[in-house]
């Protein structure tokens, strides 16, 4: 699977979901999940996840992995092992935001989520 913007750059006030990606030509490989924060204003949180599913439909009753909230731009690798959920045909990634203290009520994130292959199972059977 060539690398894909799961979420390509953008900026949000409220939780979201992406669209699905087909990662049955991923079966069983290890998944590297970028998050990319180029935005943000102060006294907010960003909560990102990674949701996967056999149909489409029905997703995951638990999240296949969760970025530790985030509070700062910057730039964040999670891996998914595929091969712990061999049902997973399809990912989305939800966020959620959260804003409190003064000013405007509304949390700003500027984001973008890049999903590839990771090349680290290859790395790790040469040592």
């Amino acid at each position: 699977m060539p690398g894909t913007f799961l979420v390509p750059e953008t900026v949000i006030q409220e939780a979201g979901t992406s669209t699905e990606l087909d990662v049955s030509v991923s079966k069983g490989k290890l998944l590297q999940v970028t998050l990319g924060i180029t935005r943000i204003i102060e006294q907010e949180s960003l909560d990102v996840s990674v949701w996967g599913s056999a149909d489409k439909s029905n997703w995951s009753a638990r999240p296949l992995v969760s970025f530790p909230q985030k509070f700062y731009c910057g730039t964040y690798c999670m891996l998914v092992d595929l091969s712990d959920h061999p049902e997973v045909k399809y990912i989305r990634v939800q966020w959620k935001t959260a804003r409190w203290g003064r000013g405007e009520p509304k949390p700003l994130f500027g984001f973008y989520i890049f999903i590839e292959e990771s090349e680290l199972k290859a790395l790790t059977a040469l040592v």
